[in-house]
């Protein structure tokens, strides 16, 4: 699996009705892309709180070749055409847990460096565990860890059914999620 992101910050006075519309239109697509798991489509906006505007996606991929499919085809040069190349950032995943819930509305993430005397597979196993626990609340429909070993960063993405303290935080615009219900054995 691979986990990839990208964002668009935008200006203060951007029409974000706009971004609203764009996703209405174009993200039930992603209902059926293959290789995808989920595509969480995200829209942070100043009037409601957020330091900033900004448009962005979180993907899960079920490999390496999905994602790179979609970066050479015509959905990512939409994409690019519209708002220009944005820098990609991946992770590997070292946990995909995933909760009952079946709604997401919010993002949540942490991120933190990885120390140099850190027991990488330590690293893991803990990480699973704090994942099974997160998927275990309330309102979690999933939560995905990983591992960025350009600059050993370690990030924790949780999907959510409720904005809860997370009002100034990114708004799931849209769940494309076709590949969800195989990686829960369904």
């Amino acid at each position: 699996m691979l986990v990839a992101r990208y964002r668009h910050r935008l200006p203060a006075d951007y029409p974000m009705d706009r971004i609203r519309a764009r996703v209405a239109e174009r993200a039930p697509a992603w209902d059926v892309i293959p290789g995808l798991v989920f595509k969480a489509v995200t829209v942070e906006e100043r009037a409601r709180g957020a330091a900033a505007n900004a448009y962005s996606s979180l993907y899960l991929w079920r490999d390496a070749g999905a994602a790179a499919e979609f970066l050479i085809g015509p959905s990512f040069r939409a994409v690019i055409e519209s708002f220009g190349r944005p820098q990609m950032e991946t992770w590997l995943p070292l946990d995909v847990s995933l909760g009952a819930a079946t709604t997401t509305l919010a993002l949540s993430e942490e991120t933190r460096l990885v120390g140099l005397d850190e027991d990488l597979g330590q690293l893991r196993e803990t990480e699973q565990v704090r994942g099974r626990d997160i998927a275990g609340h309330p309102g979690v429909l999933a939560t995905v860890v990983g591992l960025e070993p350009v600059t050993w960063r370690l990030t924790r993405f949780t999907l959510q059914a409720d904005r809860g303290d997370a009002r100034s935080g990114p708004e799931v615009a849209h769940l494309a999620a076709p590949g969800l219900a195989a990686l829960r054995g369904l």
